[in-house]
């Protein structure tokens, strides 16, 4: 671990696109019962079972959270209306206010952890946004004045009149037991459920043109690219513009990105519930990508789009790992990726094509500084410096780690695998978490570093 921390002392990280404020809410057993009392349980199961893909109103919320404790899976859905957006203020109260989204999660935690340089973008940066930044040298925001690009501090960069993107977050934890009716239920896992803003003014993730032209520039200047905030993006727009719109944008800042050096991108995914859409952003931006992050619930989906039903199914069902496998192959394939990088409660994965220059050692040590890096953020509520990830190496891998390298050895010894390297390494797991929101893409970019950091070492980046 301290190697790698050495090494990113020297590396620079370019993140785009997508940051917000995260208004924390700490659940409990009232205002469980207390929702469930003002909509009535029925009503709550008759949503449930209609599963709503948006929040239109209250009841598809109130349907969409007790989904999430009952099955204890993070879960993130869109709030579509203004009047909604009023109701939850008159309903609850935010323990905490902090940076959110993954960019702004991801480029505070490098800076952090003594990145050379972060570089972060988002089209959009109001002054409450850039407060929530990390006060570090080490992370700039980027501008051009006069012709020239500039990197500053957001401080620096925040634009008066910019709108800030509002996600609240429900903290749930595990032991949590409420009525549904006549059905007791007992929340099995701690996590957190997002009511994510999608308002049209945050769902334009571009670029803008005038620090366009310079993408090839940031490209030279940095070790890897984090891309992510595709979940963002609309079908339609009011001023007539579209999804194909802003993912042709999207795939020339790849390309941009990559014109004068060929960098490393890692596209962090994150759940899209429109099925047209979610295939339009596989299809246009993966296949640019060197690496993807994503957990397997959203496996299963992008599965699903690509005509893979049943094994979709049966990994939304059974959660096996030889399931998981089967779809990563068909993952790292059919969209010509480097690696992939999966995340679940109790394992990460890695799956590489077998010429992959790193050994099956190497990819394990970068998972385990993903899961070391989770840890201490979920202890801690945050990491401040290169030191805090002390505490997460003294975490114990989770109580079924051993059965989670069982059943990988089962699965290689039954699948055809001679042409992959697969790794998998338990997660450490906190049992009272301070928070569960930030995990997953503190989990990929510590193992998205990692293994550029030893691909360098190797001399084969």
């Amino acid at each position: 671990m301290i190697e790698f921390l050495r090494d990113f002392q020297n590396m620079s990280m370019y993140l785009a696109y997508n940051t917000n404020v995260d208004a924390i809410i700490y659940l409990n057993e009232k205002h469980i019962q207390t929702l469930i009392k003002e909509f009535g349980a029925e009503n709550v199961k008759k949503r449930m079972q209609e599963y709503p893909r948006e929040i239109n109103e209250p009841l598809d919320f109130v349907a969409r959270l007790i989904h999430a404790l009952k099955t204890g899976k993070p879960q993130s859905v869109p709030l579509m209306s203004y009047e909604v957006d009023k109701w939850f203020n008159s309903r609850f109260e935010h323990g905490v206010e902090r940076i959110g989204g993954q960019v702004g999660i991801i480029a505070n935690l490098l800076a952090n952890l003594d990145f050379k340089k972060v570089i972060a973008y988002s089209p959009l940066l109001g002054k409450k946004q850039a407060e929530m930044f990390v006060r570090r040298d080490n992370l700039l925001y980027p501008v051009v004045e006069n012709g020239k690009l500039i990197l500053k501090k957001p401080l620096e960069a925040y634009k008066e009149d910019d709108p800030v993107k509002i996600n609240r977050i429900f903290e749930f934890r595990a032991g949590m037991r409420f009525n549904l009716g006549n059905e007791v239920i007992e929340v099995p896992y701690s996590g957190r459920f997002i009511v994510a803003c999608r308002s049209e003014e945050f769902a334009r993730v571009e670029t803008s043109s005038n620090f366009k032209p310079y993408l090839p520039e940031i490209g030279e200047m940095v070790d890897g690219a984090i891309l992510s905030g595709y979940q963002g993006i609309r079908n339609h727009y009011t001023d007539g513009k579209n999804a194909n719109y802003y993912l042709r944008k999207a795939k020339e800042d790849i390309k941009l990105l990559k014109k004068k050096k060929d960098v490393k991108i890692h596209v962090e995914f994150a759940s899209i519930q429109d099925r047209d859409l979610r295939k339009k952003v596989i299809f246009n931006i993966f296949p640019l990508a060197d690496s993807v992050g994503m957990d397997e619930a959203e496996i299963a989906h992008i599965l699903s789009v690509l005509g893979y039903r049943d094994l979709s199914d049966r990994i939304f069902t059974y959660n096996r790992i030889e399931d998981t496998i089967l779809g990563a192959k068909i993952l790292l394939d059919e969209l010509n990726l480097e690696v992939l990088q999966i995340h679940t409660i109790y394992y990460l994965m890695y799956i590489t094509h077998r010429d992959n220059p790193l050994s099956e050692g190497d990819l394990l040590k970068s998972l385990e500084v993903g899961t070391t890096l989770a840890a201490t953020r979920a202890l801690l509520g945050d990491i401040k410096r290169p030191e805090d990830v002390k505490v997460g190496l003294n975490i114990p891998f989770n109580e079924k780690g051993e059965y989670v390298k069982l059943r990988l050895e089962e699965a290689l010894s039954k699948m055809r695998t001679r042409e992959y390297k697969i790794v998998i390494t338990p997660t450490r797991i906190v049992k009272n978490p301070v928070s569960t929101v930030g995990l997953g893409d503190t989990i990929s970019a510590g193992a998205f570093a990692s293994y550029l950091s030893l691909l360098m070492r190797k001399g084969a980046y």
